[in-house]
């Protein structure tokens, strides 16, 4: 059972606009300081997996370049 909401001590009164858009932007600033931190991360996930995919289609195709490869024969008459 969650303890019941007990009133702010140092804003005893009812809730005003101003009350909201201060929080909001308390919040909005707390989330923008993890958009950063994650965008960073985010990147750097995005460049091993380019690199991750580009090296698999290097192996493959090599493999595949390997395998059906053309023997020309040359003499001469």
């Amino acid at each position: 059972m969650t303890p019941a909401a007990t009133p702010d001590p140092v804003a005893p009164g009812p809730i005003n606009r101003a009350d909201i858009e201060a929080k909001f932007r308390e919040l909005q600033g707390e989330v923008e300081l993890i958009g950063e931190e994650a965008k960073g991360y985010a990147i750097t996930v995005a460049i091993a997996v380019g690199v991750g995919i580009v090296a698999i289609a290097f192996v493959l195709g090599r493999r595949r370049g390997r395998r059906n490869r053309t023997i020309v024969e040359v003499r001469r008459v």
